[in-house]
């Protein structure tokens, strides 16, 4: 790609107030979309209890929802190409209106289940539009501003959506945290009537549509995302929904590609992806997911069942993540335009890798608090990231196709994360077995010490049963604590391996008023 420098009257030198509200519609309906992504985990068990699901149908109220998002967030820039951008915008703030009221007044699984999906196909069309707002509403000088906000709410909604959802779950109901959604939408609606212009909807896209890659996106990331959710449960490969869910994955795929090849205008542009640049953003886009909502996954788990936290004191500790982003806010547009795209992707990767290597030392007694400092550091490495990674993104790209260059880095972010948890799962149980199995090994019946120690328990619980179910939730504790650790140390070491890849990053443009085709 080359380096045009456009004419001065061709870019504004600065944005109007229309664009401005419209960036902050963007960056308000990024912040909606992924606070409601674990809002709900909070009131999850209340939520289950109240509309009689069990633990595993309930998965599927967090599950419809991750699989909607991921689905829907690469063909938004094919929505807005055959909509317009307010049109689309609009339907999709009217309509989560909607299924999140929906959700609120749900008395059984099948209208969660259908409001959450609603919720998830609606709040993935606002997280790529807010990028794409900043690519065309702002001029390329003051695109740095747009980004850090909206790297801001990236980040801010996951670390907000426990912290909210377990204050309304313990002081109001589980209902609010849907029904907080209705007066935010409210706000949104209006400032994308003020913000965003009307354009007229191109109903070629819709009469020349790829419907092999529309159908394939849907088949192939829907079959993927449910795969990597349901595979730790259903044993992966020795189940047959897996296997199934594998073959309408690999078929979706290929109709995908097959309307690379032959379709006039492809439902995502692909061949972005051979652009270095762009390709090692969206790599890195999976590492960042994978620690970003891996650590969100892990902590809450081990506050949860060793420290014996509540939803809310578990938010208050993911929050200290989000920290970081108001402190280095004000700072990021000068950063961004002074700091070279390289050494901070690289910084941020590293202080990210770290935070996972200082959480490798937790102990039984180990509680909120031991979390804070890798919680500010993997703060500080995410929005360094994030906010780079975002700039990098739409000047590694053509400014047509920069709603496809959304789409898949915000689909890449999310797909890191689902390959995660699926990896965590399986990986948490093989060295649970493991830990468990060798302190049983160092264990003799013979022993003196342990001997006494199991008079002692016997004593204590008034049997030698009881005493042997203590011993056994003993271990159970401590290799759960060794499984922490350990998951939290390859975390590191593949947050590592992506590092070489900033090599392949290209500086952003000093001079701002270039514009990257």
């Amino acid at each position: 790609m080359a380096t045009d420098v456009q004419p001065a009257s061709r870019v504004p030198e600065r944005a109007d107030a229309s664009a401005w509200i419209a960036v902050a519609a963007g960056a308000l309906g990024a912040l909606l979309a992924t606070l409601d992504v674990s809002i709900v985990n909070s009131a999850l068990p209340v939520i289950q209890g109240e509309i009689g699901a069990s633990v595993t149908e309930g998965t599927w109220i967090a599950t419809s929802f991750l699989v909607a998002e991921i689905v829907v967030i690469p063909l938004s820039a094919w929505l807005e190409r055959l909509l317009g951008l307010r049109t689309l915008l609009l339907i999709a703030v009217s309509a989560f209106t909607g299924f999140s009221i929906l959700c609120g007044v749900a008395t059984d699984l099948m209208t969660m289940v259908v409001g959450r999906t609603g919720q998830g196909l609606m709040g993935g069309l606002l997280i790529p539009t807010a990028m794409t707002i900043v690519a065309k509403r702002l001029p390329p000088s003051q695109q740095p501003i747009g980004m850090a906000l909206f790297g801001m709410t990236v980040i801010l909604g996951p670390v907000l959506g426990p912290l909210l959802g377990g204050w309304l779950t313990e002081n109001l109901s589980w209902h609010y945290a849907f029904f907080v959604n209705v007066p935010v939408c409210g706000v949104l609606l209006l400032l994308l009537l003020l913000g965003l212009p009307h354009e007229k909807p191109d109903w070629d896209y819709l009469r020349n549509a790829d419907w092999a890659g529309i159908i394939g996106l849907i088949l192939g990331l829907g079959g993927l995302t449910i795969m990597l959710e349901e595979g730790h449960r259903e044993e992966w490969f020795s189940s047959s929904f897996i296997v199934s869910l594998t073959g309408i994955s690999i078929i979706g795929f290929a109709l995908l590609f097959t309307g690379q090849i032959f379709a006039a205008k492809p439902v995502l542009r692909l061949k972005i992806l051979l652009n270095r640049q762009f390709a090692s953003v969206s790599i890195m886009a999976l590492a960042l997911g994978m620690v970003m909502y891996g650590s969100m996954f892990v902590i809450p788990q081990f506050l949860s069942l060793i420290s014996d936290y509540n939803a809310f004191q578990t938010g208050k500790v993911i929050f200290w993540m989000g920290v970081p982003a108001f402190v280095i806010m004000p700072f990021l547009p000068v950063v961004i335009r002074r700091l070279d795209i390289r050494i901070a992707v690289g910084a941020g990767m590293g202080f990210m890798a770290l935070s996972c290597f200082i959480s490798t030392s937790l102990t039984a007694e180990s509680g909120g608090a031991v979390f804070t400092e890798s919680q500010l550091l993997r703060g500080v490495g995410m929005i360094l990231t994030m906010m780079f990674l975002n700039q990098a993104t739409i000047a590694s790209v053509a400014k047509e196709d920069a709603g496809d260059a959304s789409g898949i880095f915000n689909a890449a972010r999310n797909l890191g994360g689902s390959f995660a948890l699926a990896a965590l799962a399986s990986f948490q149980d093989q060295r649970m077995w493991l830990h468990s199995r060798r302190m049983e090994e160092t264990l003799s019946r013979n022993d003196p010490l342990l001997q006494d120690y199991l008079d002692g328990l016997a004593h204590a619980y008034g049997s030698a049963d009881a005493a042997m179910r203590s011993l056994g939730a003993i271990i159970q504790r401590e290799a759960f604590v060794m499984t922490y650790n350990d998951i939290f140390w390859i975390m590191g070491v593949a947050t590592l391996l992506t590092l070489p890849l900033v090599l392949f990053l290209r500086p952003l443009p000093k001079d701002m008023s270039l514009s990257m085709h």
